[in-house]
């Protein structure tokens, strides 16, 4: 059973920074690709960033793409999303989730975490 908790979401102005971070359980995390995905109020869930398990391959949404940076570090079972240059319309509650190859696709993740909010003032 893999567990993902989400930590390190919270509010700030227009232009600043946060760091999430992801804490996987379970054994497979080192052999496992993860995602960040966002839900806004009223819409649809969304992809952010996808990382593979050597984290060697990176992709991104487009509307995050030169702002937000995704890392792990499989020793500690972590997966991170530094956002800099924050906008308002990057409030969301943002989830990680777990898969067994990189995807954009929600329904390629069979584990996700809680999620963690972020609210970007602007």
């Amino acid at each position: 059973q893999v567990q993902l908790v989400e930590s390190g979401g919270g509010s700030v102005q227009a232009g600043g920074s946060l760091t999430l971070s992801c804490v996987a359980s379970g054994p497979t995390f080192s052999s496992s690709a993860m995602a960040w995905f966002r839900q806004a109020p009223g819409k649809e869930r969304e992809f952010v960033a996808t990382i593979s398990a050597s984290g060697g391959f990176t992709t991104y949404a487009d509307s995050v793409k030169g702002r937000f940076t995704t890392s792990r570090d499989n020793a500690k079972s972590t997966v991170n999303l530094r956002m800099n240059s924050l906008k308002p319309e990057d409030t969301a509650v943002y989830y990680c989730a777990r898969s067994s190859r990189p995807s954009v696709r929600a329904t390629a993740y069979d584990y996700w975490g809680q999620g963690t909010r972020v609210t970007v003032s602007s």
